[in-house]
C-alpha cells in the first residue's frame, strides 16, 4: 500500500531537485529553518523589477520540504504570482482547501502533509526562504 505521505509524485519532484545549487551572483538571498525537525534551506534569487527572475535553493531537509523547493524551482522564476499570495494558498490547500492554480498544480503531490499538520511547516518553508529574500532585497 502507498503511504499518501510519501506519493510517487512526491517523491520524484524532491529527486528532480529543480533549482538545487547556489547562483553566482544574485540580488537577493534567504534562509528558513524549521527548528522541530532540523530542516535548513537557503535560496538565493536574481530579481527585475521586484519580480524573481532565476531562483537557486540548497536543501539540506526532509523530501516534503525537497519537493516544495523543486516546484518553486520550476515554476517561480518570471512568474508574476506574488510569493505571499502562492504561500497563503498551498497553507490552504493544507488545511482542505483548492489546489493553487496553474503553474503551481505540482503542489498537490503534497497534499499527503495535509492531515500530518506538524509536517505543513516543511511544505511552506521553502516559501518562507524566499519571502525572507525578498524582504531584504
Amino acid at each position: 500500500m502507498d503511504d499518501p505521505l510519501y506519493s510517487k509524485q512526491l517523491l520524484r519532484l524532491a529527486a528532480s531537485a529543480v533549482g538545487a545549487g547556489r547562483l553566482e551572483t544574485c540580488d537577493a538571498s534567504g534562509t528558513a529553518h524549521n527548528p522541530i525537525c532540523g530542516d535548513r534551506i537557503s535560496v538565493t534569487l536574481k530579481l527585475e523589477n521586484g519580480r524573481v527572475t532565476e531562483l537557486a535553493h540548497s536543501t539540506q531537509a526532509c523530501v516534503l520540504t525537497q519537493a516544495s523547493a523543486s516546484i518553486l524551482g520550476a515554476q517561480l522564476a518570471g512568474n508574476k504570482r506574488a510569493v505571499e499570495i502562492l504561500q497563503e494558498q498551498v497553507s490552504a490547500m493544507l488545511k482542505g482547501g483548492d489546489i493553487p492554480p496553474a503553474p503551481f498544480t505540482d503542489y498537490e503531490a503534497l497534499l499527503g502533509a495535509a492531515s500530518h499538520h506538524n509536517r505543513h511547516k516543511c511544505v511552506l518553508l521553502p516559501l518562507e526562504a524566499v519571502l525572507d529574500a525578498l524582504s531584504e532585497s
